[in-house]
């Protein structure tokens, strides 16, 4: 059940709900008032567009209701300042030794789950490491992982760098793979979804510019997501990933150590016009 309700002391009969349905199962009854018949129901995407759409907020649909959501008009910010936010988010790779308030975190992370996602499945996992005492025991498990690959000459040559990793840790105890950040997550979806991969990274990308804007640092870490998904199998089941899951990629976060002033300057786009 969808739970498709109309309060028709509010329904302006306008139809853009029915307009604007991506499945065309919402019509017009003969009163005039949007309806959805019983047998139409499993065609619903669940995408909302018949909650957000309607000006009279006269539409509720899988137990929302349009009081609980956010205002639009008004809410964006201008174009400058996501200009700014866009071209000015940096990667972070020197972190406070501190945990992120928990509301904050699952700010973050609530937040984020409203990326859009293939077919809107919204199957995308969290796996977050949400205090330092975590990340630190990962990484000695990633790192032992690697002592070990580098000793037996196991590992991959297209990874043979990540000996200057293990040397650095094992001599000097410099944490280039975790960057000594106090938290970190991990996307994965199904794979058995039409585009698992692109969800995890929508959904990294919009964590990682909320964030920004949050006070809170952010590094794609692909040195950690080859290690964990590619060379140490055994590290992804500790972290408990699902084995029919596609591991997106790994983010780090926290209090950056570091602030920058301005944003910078790329060449122009490579942009090809189709004639």
């Amino acid at each position: 059940m969808i739970d498709f309700r109309v309060e028709r002391e509010k329904c302006t009969q306008c139809g853009s709900c029915s307009k604007d349905c991506p499945s065309r199962i919402i019509v017009m009854d003969g009163e005039g008032y949007p309806a959805i018949a019983p047998e139409k129901e499993s065609f619903c995407l669940r995408c909302e567009h018949c909650l957000a759409i309607c000006p009279a907020g006269a539409i509720s649909i899988l137990g929302y209701r349009p009081g609980e959501s956010l205002p639009i008009k008004g809410g964006y910010p201008d174009p400058l300042q996501l200009e700014t936010l866009i071209k000015g988010r940096r990667s972070v790779r020197r972190y406070k030794p501190e945990n992120l308030d928990a509301a904050l975190m699952q700010k973050l992370l609530e937040v984020a789950w409203h990326a859009p996602t293939g077919v809107n499945s919204r199957q995308v996992r969290f796996t977050v490491l949400d205090d330092r005492a975590k990340v630190a025991r990962l990484r000695d498990e990633v790192m032992e992982g690697l002592i070990r690959l580098d000793r037996e000459g196991m590992l991959p040559a297209s990874k043979a760098y990540y000996a200057k990793f293990v040397k650095l840790w094992e001599k000097h105890r410099v944490d280039l793979v975790f960057r000594d950040a106090p938290h970190m997550l991990v996307a994965s979806a199904p794979k058995s979804l039409s585009t698992p991969k692109e969800d995890c990274m929508i959904v990294l990308t919009c964590f990682e510019l909320y964030a920004q804007v949050c006070g809170v640092g952010t590094l794609w870490n692909g040195i950690a997501s080859w290690a964990i998904d590619e060379m140490l199998p055994e590290v992804r089941r500790s972290l408990g990933i699902p084995d029919d899951h596609l591991f997106g990629y790994a983010m780090l976060f926290g209090k950056p150590a570091v602030h920058y002033a301005r944003t910078v300057q790329h060449r122009p786009a490579l942009i090809h016009r189709v004639p």
